[in-house]
């Protein structure tokens, strides 16, 4: 793809080389985006400032559960794109089964399932998708609430914890606990123990989802 747009794009760290333009709410999110980037134009997925089929490619990722009206921003995405839309979201019902949610942070777990986007909603909505699996790899350097799978010990360090928004919504103090045990379980060995079959492993399905739709414009 020549042309893509990034919508929800944050401070831009998952953009690739072909971005023309992104679009992000957040003046705070906007600030953080690195020198070089693609232009950035504060606006909702809702409501896109651009003409109608102007890329050919429009992207969301780990954003689409943040709009107001997910009707109105997938239909501005099959506006503007006229070849592919490409969103990565996750699907709740295999992200219920990550252990630290399941095990530590159930108040987190709770709203994770919440604020998530059923797949095949999403997929009615793009009117047709295919849904991929994006496996996550051990060594994962982005900070999403599954990139530290094989690494528990990542979840005590509080700068982690704050580039993840599912615990930071939850907040600090009502963390203590499930860390608290966390931190235990892990000196104690039984963490490991209990996780045993991960711990060979190089990447692990948490749940994320590529839902791709190809629109068929040339």
């Amino acid at each position: 793809m020549s042309s893509v747009l990034n919508v929800g794009a944050g401070a831009g760290s998952y953009e690739p080389p072909a971005t023309v333009v992104a679009v992000e709410p957040s003046q705070v999110m906007i600030a953080q985006r690195p020198v070089g980037a693609a232009p950035c134009v504060r606006a909702r997925a809702e409501a896109l400032p651009l003409r109608e089929g102007c890329v050919e490619a429009a992207m969301a990722v780990l954003t689409v559960h943040h709009w107001a009206d997910l009707a109105a921003g997938i239909a501005q995405l099959r506006r503007v794109a006229r070849r592919r839309i490409v969103i990565l979201t996750w699907d709740p019902a295999l992200t219920a089964e990550y252990w630290l949610l399941r095990e530590y942070v159930p108040r987190a777990a709770a709203i994770d399932q919440a604020r998530a986007v059923p797949l095949e909603r999403l997929a009615d909505l793009l009117g047709g998708a295919r849904i991929e699996p994006v496996p996550v790899p051990f060594d994962c350097t982005d900070g999403f609430a599954a990139a530290y799978w094989r690494r528990p010990h990542a979840y005590l360090d509080p700068d982690v914890r704050a580039g993840i928004s599912v615990l930071a919504q939850v907040g600090e103090p009502a963390l203590a606990d499930g860390l608290a045990r966390l931190a235990a379980d892990l000196a104690s060995g039984r963490w490991h123990d209990q996780h045993a079959d991960l711990l060979d492993l190089d990447w692990l399905d948490t749940g994320y989802r590529m839902i791709i739709t190809d629109l068929g414009g040339g």
